[in-house]
């Protein structure tokens, strides 16, 4: 079937078969390995990426269903050398060990600011549940992401 992609800022005329996931699409086709597939059943948050701005488990989506859409994934956050400031909070606070779920951690984030919805450590734990770490960098995950909510003046209360 053909779709159109935007994918990271590049629109891509595709071909794909019905039951091709858009973490597949994104990894084999594309070779945008970043976005990684942990149990390919939507509970590790490990293939995050954002379609039109809004977080997505990439495994659960049918590549078919999102023709039209912006893919972002971690490879499109940086704007050449320039990290997100995201991704710079992430090396600020080893918010990080052996790395695997990073990047659906960096994406669910960037989503998670989009939506402008958390304002307190608490309400981003919440709201970055569906992304599991087995390292358990957890609470440097958490001040990667106050760091960027401080510097867009979006918090609402600074303690625990």
């Amino acid at each position: 079937m053909p779709i159109t992609l935007t994918i990271n800022g590049h629109e891509r005329r595709l071909s794909v078969e019905p039951w091709v996931t858009l973490l597949d699409l994104l990894r084999e086709r594309e070779d945008l390995t970043g976005s990684k597939k942990g149990c390919d059943h939507g509970q590790c948050g490990a293939c995050t990426v954002l379609v039109d701005g809004r977080r997505m488990n990439s495994c659960l989506k049918l590549a078919v269903s999102l023709d039209g859409a912006s893919i972002t994934t971690i490879e499109g956050l940086a704007e050449g050398d320039r990290l997100d400031p995201l991704q710079q909070a992430f090396m600020d606070h080893d918010a990080f060990q052996c790395g695997y779920c990073t990047p659906g951690q960096i994406c669910s984030a960037k989503g998670l600011l989009n939506e402008g919805r958390a304002r307190t450590r608490d309400e981003v734990r919440e709201m970055m549940s569906g992304n599991l770490c087995r390292c358990g960098a957890y609470t440097n995950i958490v001040d990667a992401v106050m760091q960027v909510l401080e510097s867009r003046g979006q918090i609402k209360e600074a303690a625990e």
